[in-house]
């Protein structure tokens, strides 16, 4: 099999549809064991105990939970999807089914700004 071009390889991914290309990713993610979640910066905790390594990577990482849709359910619903790649339905049964997490394992600054926006909305949130 011939090895595509990543031009030919995004012009594979504009025809699919968003529900195909969701699909994709979660195949992606199961079959390379990672995680399509937004950049965030690297910290290597070298030169550190073992048990301190640990402490410093607990606060590296936080999660997004919604807890409460709140009065505006629309608007948080807009929210979501704005922050994950998840479609209209799949972003609907998540904040059908508070509380869930939004976003998980990502960068304090990246929790705080999509807490921001979900509490902008009129939701209730947690970072963990």
């Amino acid at each position: 099999m011939a090895k595509l071009t990543q031009d030919e390889l995004l012009a594979q991914f504009e025809e699919m549809t968003l529900i195909e290309l969701a699909a994709f990713v979660s195949a992606f993610e199961e079959k390379f064991d990672v995680t399509a979640a937004a950049a965030a910066p690297v910290v290597m905790a070298g030169g550190v105990a073992g048990g301190a390594a640990e402490a410093v990577e607990e606060k590296d990482e936080f999660d997004v939970i919604l807890t409460a849709a709140g009065d505006k359910k629309i608007q948080v619903i807009k929210v979501v999807r704005e922050l994950t790649s998840l479609g209209l339905k799949e972003a609907k049964d998540l904040v059908d089914g508070t509380p869930k997490p939004v976003l998980e394992k990502v960068a304090k600054d990246a929790a705080e700004k999509a807490a921001e926006a979900l509490k902008g909305a009129g939701a209730s949130v947690e970072v963990k």
